[in-house]
C-alpha cells in the first residue's frame, strides 16, 4: 500500500482528486489550459500595445464582439489565421510549438 503525501496546495488536491491518471480527464484539462493560455496572451498583447478591444478589432477586420470571445478563457475557437492577423496587428511574430 502507498502512502499519500500531505499537501496544503489545492491544485494539487483537486488535480489528485478529480484527473487522477485519468487520460479523457488529463486531454480535457490540457484544452482548458491552452484556451485560457490564448485568451489571456491575446489580452496583454492588446493592452501592452495600449489599444482598446475595438481598434484591434479595427486593426483585424473584425468586430468588437469576436475580440472580446477571443479573450475569454472559455472560448475553444482560435485559429491560426486570427492568432497570426492578432500578432501581425501588435507588431509580434506567431510561433508555434509543439512539446511532447
Amino acid at each position: 500500500m502507498t502512502k499519500k503525501q500531505k499537501t496544503s496546495n489545492a491544485v494539487a488536491i483537486l488535480h489528485r482528486r478529480y484527473v487522477k491518471d485519468d487520460p479523457e480527464r488529463k486531454a480535457s484539462l490540457q484544452k482548458e489550459r491552452i484556451n485560457a493560455e490564448v485568451a489571456s496572451l491575446i489580452f496583454n498583447l492588446r493592452t501592452e500595445k495600449g489599444i482598446s478591444q475595438s481598434e484591434l478589432a479595427e486593426l483585424i477586420g473584425t468586430t468588437q464582439s469576436v475580440i472580446s470571445r477571443l479573450e475569454d478563457a472559455d472560448y475553444d475557437g482560435h485559429s491560426l489565421t486570427m492568432l497570426s492577423r492578432i500578432a501581425s496587428a501588435v507588431d509580434q511574430k506567431l510561433t508555434i510549438t509543439i512539446d511532447g
